[in-house]
Formats: structure tokens, sequence, C-alpha cells
């Protein structure tokens, strides 16, 4: 039986959330506290925190990303990309923090979580390999190209985060997304000039 990276990440998301929110003493300790990072050495709050989701619709909508997007990424890098999948996710979800961290080390009751920023780095890994694959949202009843939602995304989450009008971490999407775009170049160079040319045949009617 093969290995699918997407449904492994899927599981352990949904059983650390339940068994974090049945032990809130585990909720604590595996939240983005950057101070405990700081302060007291709890160096492994930058994977658990990716793992556990505030509620059912925080994880719903990132499982449901990681869903769609997760096992074309890991067709697209080929013999190992279910392994390859797995690395992107954990060090989207570390790297994507590590802002966060640098933000608020000083401030004891800041708090994150969730894996957005690792499926993040998934989701527009994806787009950098298929550019012009169109993205259906609620209530939207037309397909937007991958390309161009990504770019909306990151102007959004970029505006978002200098507001911080709200409790959400949209520095983690930000971060994780342009890192998922920086490691599929690393790993997969003739992604760009592929790319390139996707955008190229593109026409808007």
């Amino acid at each position: 039986m093969n290995f699918n990276a997407t449904l492994a990440i899927i599981v352990v998301c949904i059983a650390a959330s339940f068994f974090a929110w049945n032990r809130k003493d585990i909720y604590q300790k595996w939240l983005l506290n950057p101070y405990s990072i700081q302060h007291g050495g709890e160096y492994w709050r930058f994977i658990t925190s990716g793992f556990i989701h505030s509620n059912y619709s925080h994880l719903f909508f990132n499982m449901f990303a990681l869903y769609f997007f997760g096992q074309n990424v890991a067709y697209y890098f080929g013999s190992n990309g279910e392994y390859i999948l797995v690395g992107l996710f954990l060090l989207g979800v570390i790297v994507a923090d590590i802002p966060t961290f640098l933000k608020h080390r000083h401030t004891p009751h800041y708090n994150s979580l969730g894996a957005s920023g690792g499926v993040a780095a998934i989701v527009f890994s994806s787009i950098v390999f298929d550019p012009l694959n169109e993205i259906f949202l609620l209530f939207i009843p037309i397909g937007i190209p991958g390309f161009i939602l990504g770019a909306l995304y990151i102007m959004y989450s970029y505006f978002q985060g200098k507001r911080m009008a709200d409790n959400i971490n949209h520095d983690a999407h930000l971060y994780g997304a342009i890192f998922g775009v920086v490691f599929t170049i690393i790993l997969q160079p003739d992604a760009v000039s592929h790319f390139i040319e996707q955008i190229k045949q593109w026409k808007l009617w």
C-alpha cells in the first residue's frame, strides 16, 4: 500500500486537534507562544501549533484546502513526492511562524495555532506547477485561475497583517505562501519556465 502524505497529515491534524480540545493543559502547551519559546526554550511549539486548530471550522477549511491541493503537489514532485510533501508542510509551518515569533517573542499573552502556514505553502506550490488551474470559492460561481487568486491572497494577507484588526495570524499565511513558492523553485527550477509559458497562454476570455 502506497504512502499517502496528504491523508496522513489530515489524520494527524484531526487527531491532534480533538486530543488538544479535550486536554486544556495539552492545548496550552502546544500553542505557538513566542514568549515561552524565547524565554522557556519550548521550541516544540513551532511544530505542535501547526497540528492543532481553534475550532471545527478552522480545522475543516485547512483540511479541505490540504485535501484538494496536497495530492496534486505530491504528484508534481515525482517519485518522492509524498515525502517531499511532508517536508514542505512541516517546513512551511515552521518558517511561516518565524516572523510571528520574532515580532511577539516578548509578548507573554500572544498565542496562535493552526496548519495555515503549511497549507499555504502547499497551495502556492500547486500554483507554481499549475497556475491556470481554476480554483472555486464558496458562493462564487466561476473559477479563478490560481495565479490571480494567489496574487490577491498575498496582497490581502500583507495588508491584514499590517492592520492587525483580527486574531488571525495573517503573517503565517503570507510567509507560508512565499515559502511554498521558494521551496518549489529550489527543488524544481524548471517549474519557473513552465509557469511562464502557461501564463503566456492564458486568455481572459
